[in-house]
């Protein structure tokens, strides 16, 4: 099952990432997403990001303006049609991930696999939508995807071996290092690293310390590279959200309840840094600001 062109849906900051190192493996890539404005967002993204990769001589031009040519862009689905691979990495909402999936799998040649880049709905649902359940599988990228090393692989119930080894393939020449995981609510990153982060978060709103006081604890006392709060902010406050309820549900533990101060700071559109303020304000470049 060879792999020679991959398909993004999702032009935001993992799908963009996605393109980037896809493209930078030699894969030719279709990004797709809505809107033109979202596609020109990501692409400035990708060139902003390979662009620093060139300055710092990890790329030279050659290989810089190669990878930046094999990224066509698209707002039609059909575009994908024969893509080898399709990567979802659309907002984390399992009824708006199940509608494209029956949409794709309608459109896609037969023999294409269907990944997700979900954080923590379980890949086995996701693939019920579709007549190829045994091409379907879970490639959950880090955040930012061309610096972080891992991909979660996870396979459904009923992905076959085939399908799973070509994404392992896939994965490491796109200088990833995969690691496959059972299928359960929030795999392992998410099970682990969330209810972390939803504790800091509980821990402000009991007036315990500040966000500061609180990430600095992690950091100096635990050798993190960055505390709790600024990585839910980095995440996304509506994103961290969206995870502890699919474990909360999915596993049936209050333990995974989200804070109240989670859904309130949602609710009140305070999402981060892609929102300008979160846990803490940032400027419009995403820095962060005092």
């Amino acid at each position: 099952m060879e792999i020679r062109k991959i398909g993004v849906i999702g032009a935001g900051q993992m799908g963009a990432g996605i393109a980037q190192v896809a493209a930078q493996a030699g894969y030719q890539v279709v990004l797709r997403d809505l809107e033109t404005s979202f596609l020109e967002r990501g692409l400035s993204s990708i060139k902003r990001s390979i662009g620093k990769l060139l300055e710092k001589g990890k790329l030279d031009q050659s290989a810089h303006d190669a990878a930046l040519e094999r990224i066509k862009t698209t707002t039609q689905l059909a575009d994908l049609k024969d893509c080898d691979l399709i990567v979802e990495a659309i907002v984390e909402d399992e009824p708006t991930k199940l509608e494209l999936f029956r949409e794709l799998d309608s459109i896609v040649k037969s023999e294409a696999i269907l990944a997700s880049n979900t954080s923590s709905i379980p890949i086995t649902r996701l693939a019920s939508a579709t007549r190829r359940p045994e091409r379907f599988i879970g490639m959950h990228f880090m955040n930012p995807v061309p610096l972080m090393e891992l991909v979660e692989v996870i396979r459904g119930y009923l992905t076959d071996q085939a399908t799973t080894q070509a994404v392992l393939d896939a994965a490491r020449r796109m200088g990833k290092t995969p690691v496959e995981v059972n299928d359960y609510p929030g795999f392992v990153s998410n099970r682990v690293l969330l209810p972390m982060l939803n504790e800091a978060i509980q821990c402000v709103m009991e007036g315990v310390a500040t966000p500061e006081a609180i990430d600095q604890v992690m950091k100096l006392g635990m050798n993190h590279p960055m505390g709790p709060l600024t990585l839910a902010d980095f995440i996304g406050l509506d994103t961290c959200l969206s995870i502890m309820e699919v474990l909360h549900r999915g596993l049936g533990d209050d333990k995974y309840r989200p804070s109240p101060l989670l859904r309130k700071m949602v609710q009140a559109g305070l999402l981060g840094r892609k929102s300008g303020r979160g846990f803490y304000r940032y400027d419009e470049k995403g820095n962060k600001i005092g």
